[in-house]
């Protein structure tokens, strides 16, 4: 009995731990490499394009999802839901969306904004939206979205109201008469005109009947993060903004933080964590990404190129570069009160105390002070100057 005990203690309890933590490792060993999206719909009016997570499966891991819309002049997205809450990031035009929240005192049921390039908007989970593209070009919006409570892990799933593929087509036409008291003949064609999977094209005579965009909604729905004062600038080096709720309020609502970083050539983001996943799209330009995981093991090292995009899992570390064409990335964290950590500048994980940060590096007094010094005056974007 003594000898099996010892066996069960020593032996079977320490193989099984050691099994559970290489689970754990393998679970961890995902794609992280950046991806383009995969056609959804598209015609000729626009199109919505998705980053499926069966093609990237740290999309399901990490439970975040995104999506690209896009839209033709006088394009329309029809009526619609979704189970993610989001923020849009326009990357070309203009649009018009309306947006059923309750983010200010309007007393209209859904409120008309006009959104440009460079702005960000919020789109809870279960508002309903609809876009339209009043402009002469086309517009192009990419959806960051927080996927933890998502019906498909990974995917931003949309509930259309309209359409052959939306809700008042689904129900019978008895159904549709009672809730609208009108005869079933009435409700036969309710529910029988409506064209477009997602997206229509509005003849004149409809696109002159689309509510104008209110412009006193602009500060409390959206906010142009190109044009927002950079949290950090360098002298050709770049800058680094983030919208946080403190800035800009209704963020709160879907929960998350919004970051831009523009990296000039050969410019550098020194290396950070967050405590929460991050999602990354590459809006223009190429560089290097390197993500390390688990164990100090470097995950990724690879190019990136515009109209890719890259996940961080949480609390994973990650340094980008630009080459020469440069690089700018919009991204989120999916929380508004993440924990980040820089490798870099004052706020460095090592700026702790001198005599820690030389016992735990084992250097000389020297490159001990060196390093603090640099920590000191050092910023998250280091130019090509003073990389060595």
């Amino acid at each position: 009995m003594y000898i099996y005990i010892v066996f069960v203690i020593y032996i079977v309890i320490p193989f099984i731990c050691r099994s559970k933590e290489k689970v754990q490792v393998k679970k961890m060993d995902l794609d992280l490499s950046p991806k383009f999206p995969a056609t959804f719909v598209e015609t000729e009016d626009g199109g919505y394009y998705n980053w499926a997570a069966a093609d990237s499966p740290v999309l399901r891991e990490a439970k975040v999802a995104a999506g690209k819309l896009v839209l033709k002049p006088r394009g329309f997205a029809l009526p619609h839901y979704a189970d993610c809450s989001k923020v849009g990031y326009v990357l070309e035009g203009k649009c018009g969306v309306g947006l059923t929240t309750t983010a200010s005192n309007t007393k209209e049921k859904m409120a008309f904004i006009g959104i440009k390039k460079g702005d960000i908007i919020p789109v809870p989970c279960a508002s309903v939206s609809c876009w339209y593209n009043y402009g002469d070009s086309d517009v192009v919006i990419v959806f960051l979205a927080d996927a933890t409570n998502a019906y498909v892990a990974g995917e931003i799933t949309y509930f259309l109201l309209t359409g052959p593929l939306g809700h008042l087509h689904a129900f019978s036409l008895e159904s549709i008469a009672k809730t609208y008291q009108i005869s079933p003949q009435k409700a036969q064609k309710l529910t029988s005109n409506q064209k477009g999977l997602l997206l229509i094209k509005l003849n004149q005579e409809q696109a002159e009947t689309i509510p104008k965009p209110n412009e006193e909604l602009l500060n409390i729905y959206t906010q142009n993060i190109n044009g927002s004062l950079p949290d950090v600038e360098v002298n050709n080096g770049g800058n680094f903004t983030t919208l946080k709720p403190s800035k800009f309020p209704f963020l709160e609502q879907v929960g998350l933080n919004v970051s831009r970083l523009v990296l000039e050539t050969n410019a550098t983001r020194a290396p950070w964590y967050a405590s929460d996943p991050q999602v990354v799209y590459v809006v223009k330009g190429s560089g290097e990404v390197q993500i390390v995981g688990l164990q100090g093991k470097l995950v990724l090292n690879t190019k990136v190129e515009t109209g890719q995009l890259f996940v961080v899992p949480k609390l994973f570390m990650v340094a980008i570069s630009a080459d020469e064409n440069g690089l700018e990335l919009i991204s989120i964290v999916t929380s508004t009160r993440a924990i980040m950590g820089e490798m870099g500048s004052k706020n460095s994980v090592f700026n702790t105390s001198p005599s820690i940060l030389q016992v735990s590096l084992n250097v000389s007094s020297e490159l001990n002070q060196q390093l603090i010094e640099m920590m000191e005056t050092g910023t998250i974007i280091v130019t090509p100057v003073n990389l060595y």
